[in-house]
């Protein structure tokens, strides 16, 4: 942990581990599926975050990956990867916690997940997907939004 100047700690954020939870790559045509095509597939991405205390400073972040790949009504591949991290939470204000829980420590897990999705889907036959940028900010502000409503609708007594 480290001290400023004032004698007060500095927020710090460190991975202590990242670890892959569960990965699963289906290519349920092959070898079929493999052919050239004429058009790209429809790919469908969805991406989710939660994170789990371990101790008052030690959380386990997990960012997950599904990624589906059709052609038509045709799965040509779905890839899932539940991809985690333990990371180290000091110094941070409480109200700053979960932005950086659900913000920084997936923004920094993501590559990693990242270039395992490219692997598998390049391993499986086909061309590498190279997952885009995810902006974790606007997911969780999106998140925080839904809650809101949510919780605004279980208040209105029936």
């Amino acid at each position: 942990m480290a001290i400023d100047d004032q004698g007060t700690a500095s927020p710090s954020l460190n991975i202590l581990a990242q670890y892959i939870k569960d990965l699963s790559f289906e290519n349920p045509g092959a070898p079929r599926s493999l052919q050239s095509r004429d058009k790209a597939p429809a790919i469908n991405i969805n991406v989710n975050v939660n994170a789990n205390p371990l101790s008052e400073t030690d959380f386990d972040v997990v960012l997950a990956l599904n990624a589906e790949a059709k052609e038509g009504d045709k799965v040509l591949f779905a890839a899932e990867l539940v991809y985690g991290g333990v990371f180290r939470v000091t110094g941070f204000p409480q109200e700053h916690m979960l932005p950086v829980l659900f913000i920084e420590c997936p923004r920094l897990l993501f590559p990693f997940a990242r270039q395992i999705i490219a692997d598998a889907t390049r391993n499986g036959g086909f061309p590498p997907l190279l997952i885009d940028p995810i902006d974790f900010a606007q997911m969780f502000a999106q998140r925080v939004a839904e809650e809101q409503t949510r919780a605004k609708v279980q208040a209105v007594p029936n």
